[in-house]
């Protein structure tokens, strides 16, 4: 090894350990909360040292260390400490040591979370869009990057990380796991939290290959490192580093470490620091005290500027804040032929079918998976019926039952470059995928001022029909629409299914597409016009651009004797059989898209008729639908010739097996008949 590095190295650890200090000595200053490196830097400088500025890092909050080695100077993290406008990272929005980069002499390094355990998805999906690329030779073959993903050992125990290291060693991904074991899951040791260390456990993963070392030892981890890294470049595997440190700071800011260890357990990781066995050993090998003095020296003298210099920084403006939710999409305008002569009816499962398949085509960056797409099923609903026939297996594949692992990697996979169309397979199934849809994919375009959007279209096949039961009929759009940062749409037909799909996919931002199974195949009675002439492979809907599907009479309009019906999926059908017998008196608007909604034509609606209906087949109380009528109310009030009236699902916790009281349950055209009667009351 390079004697150099050695002497680098120890002035990295002086740097850190000075940056520690310095913060702890302003603690008033250094308000927001945040974690530092003490105890952890030999492993973290052996691994910063050694990536390559093509290779991808997912660090953790406590890897402060691991950027000065890449090449980071104090003064950029402490932008980001003090949350400044210059912060390189997230512009002052989040927390320290959450990076995130695409510059290109460093790391790339996509945005992630706090919540522990997290980022092992998302830093998964990045290698397998690093091996996509490879299979589809996108990518300069010498350059064989690969991923550091680094954790406390505590968020192994995370179910989540589980799903990653499964797919990892399934399909054979080039992705190291540093584990930096303190033996501390903030205030619990880990013989209270967890039955074994990040190394036994990786035991269970056949197929990963493990190295245990000690972290306070920077010979041995380099040389570690070194080995680790030459082996996960070459062949392209995942491997696990299970390294012990010791946890000479606080777990962070706010929590202290002499609120919960004892004086013996903090006098033995003491006992540890890896700062002065380095210093001891440069020592032995001939280096002068005067020599590590000065590196000292210099070190704190670096670290006092920088942060004088930081604390001097602009704040941020907020004026910025309004522009940094969504990136752009390039799909503005409805394009292409709907209807083009010649086309013959389709279903929508057809055109959801179709509509990936142009794709698959068009866009060879495009892959589609999730649970029974592949061979040999092709979908539970046969809505990828062929397609791994079609494309390989690399394109299109079954994952296991891991919801979590289908949302999350696609932030990781985006980042490469690689667009994916995934699949959940039903609403109810959703929620084990919340966790990554919220802290990683939905604001990782705000929390990385744009560096990263994630472009990723995820399907959710979602509501009741004819006995689906608790678990296979839920709709879930209120959820979703809790969730700032993604796009949410519900088409009602195939036409618009497919121009949707095509916009989903061409929108670089997270958009969930949900499809109503019961509109699949027009089983359900009165849905037949969920078929629809099939659109060319060049139509495109735009996200948020609603229609009006039954217009009132024009001459009824100006009498005041119509009512309009704002609705979607299975609503705008039965809002349809409930107008048939009232001539001319109903407007019915399909919204298609929830989030980005077309307020101008829902306002316009409800002005022109006076009266309004809001349907939905979820459970009422606290619904999407509520809320859209709040802001009908408070947006047109002056326009009202009666309150907004509001349909959904009874508030039962799910939809009932029997089909006579899912029928109870859901609303049906009998019951906004009724709703319609006592608006046109009025």
């Amino acid at each position: 090894m390079d004697f150099e590095l050695f002497l680098k190295a120890y002035r990295l650890m002086c740097t850190a350990r000075a940056m520690a200090g310095r913060y702890e000595a302003n603690r008033q200053v250094c308000r927001y909360v945040h974690s530092t490196s003490s105890g952890h830097e030999a492993i973290q400088i052996a691994a910063g040292l050694q990536l390559k500025s093509y290779d991808y890092a997912c660090p953790y909050y406590r890897d402060d260390c691991m950027l000065l080695a890449m090449g980071y100077r104090p003064y950029e993290l402490m932008l980001q400490l003090l949350a400044k406008a210059e912060d390189p990272f997230s512009g002052g929005m989040s927390y320290y040591c959450h990076p995130s980069n695409r510059q290109q002499d460093k790391p790339i390094m996509i945005h992630q979370s706090s919540a522990t355990g997290m980022q092992a998805i998302p830093a998964t999906g990045i290698a397998q869009g690093i091996r996509y690329r490879e299979l589809m030779h996108l990518d300069d073959p010498g350059k064989r990057p690969v991923v550091l993903c680094s954790m406390g050992d505590g968020s192994v125990t995370e179910g989540e990380v589980s799903e990653a290291w499964q797919f990892a060693v399934l399909q054979g991904l080039p992705i190291i796991y540093l584990i930096q074991d303190n033996e501390w899951g903030i205030s619990a040791p880990g013989k209270q939290s967890r039955a074994m260390n990040a190394y036994e456990y990786a035991a269970g993963f056949r197929g990963m290959e493990r190295v245990e070392l000690d972290g306070t030892d920077y010979a041995e981890c380099y040389r570690s490192m070194e080995t680790v890294i030459r082996y996960c470049r070459i062949s392209r595997k995942p491997i696990l580093v299970h390294a012990r440190v010791c946890l000479l700071g606080h777990h962070t800011s706010g929590v202290r470490k002499e609120w919960y260890r004892s004086p013996e357990d903090l006098e033995m990781h003491r006992r540890q620091d890896p700062l002065p066995r380095l210093r001891e050993y440069l020592l032995r090998e001939g280096q002068t005290q005067e020599t590590l003095r000065e590196i000292e020296s210099e070190s704190e003298g670096l670290v006092a500027g920088d942060f004088l210099e930081a604390t001097q920084a602009m704040e941020p403006d907020p004026s910025f804040l309004g522009d940094q939710v969504f990136e752009p999409t390039p799909v503005t305008a409805e394009t292409g032929v709907v209807a083009p002569p010649g086309a013959a009816k389709v279903m929508m499962v057809d055109a959801a079918l179709h509509a990936i398949e142009e794709i698959l085509d068009q866009h060879p960056e495009a892959i589609f998976f999730g649970q029974d797409v592949g061979r040999p099923l092709g979908g539970v609903f046969r809505e990828a019926a062929l397609l791994a026939e079609k494309f390989g297996d690399h394109r299109v594949f079954n994952t296991a039952i891991q919801e979590a692992y289908i949302i999350g990697s696609c932030s990781g996979l985006a980042a490469t470059g690689v667009k994916p169309i995934v699949e959940v397979q039903f609403g109810d199934y959703l929620f084990p995928g919340i966790n990554q849809l919220v802290t990683e994919l939905s604001k990782s375009f705000f929390l990385t001022r744009g560096k990263f959007p994630v472009g990723a279209v995820i399907r959710v096949p979602v509501g009741a029909y004819g006995g689906g039961g608790p678990y296979h009929s839920a709709c879930v759009e209120s959820t979703l629409l809790s969730i700032k940062g993604i796009k949410v749409a519900f088409p009602s037909n195939a036409a618009d299914l497919k121009g949707l799909m095509k916009a989903a996919f061409l929108d670089p931002n997270p958009v969930v597409l949900l499809e109503h199974k019961g509109l699949y195949w027009s089983k359900v009675p009165g849905t037949q016009d969920a078929q629809t002439l099939e659109p060319a492979a060049d139509y495109i809907l735009p996200l948020g651009k609603g229609k009006v599907v039954l217009a009132a009479d024009p001459k009824s309009v100006q009498n005041g004797e119509t009512v309009c019906v704002i609705t979607y999926g299975m609503g705008v059908y039965w809002a349809l059989q409930a107008a048939e017998n009232l001539a001319g008196r109903v407007e019915i608007v399909d919204l298609r898209t929830l989030y980005p909604l077309d307020e101008q034509l829902v306002f316009d609606a409800v002005k022109r008729h006076g009266k309004c209906l809001v349907l939905t087949e979820e459970q009422l109380t606290n619904s999407f639908c509520q809320a859209l009528a709040g802001r009908i109310g408070s947006n047109c009030f002056r326009w009202l010739d009666a309150p907004v009236l509001t349909i959904g699902a009874l508030d039962f916790p799910s939809v009932p097996l029997n089909a006579g009281l899912e029928l109870l349950m859901l609303p049906n055209a009998q019951k906004v008949r009724t709703g319609l009667d006592s608006l046109l009351s009025y």
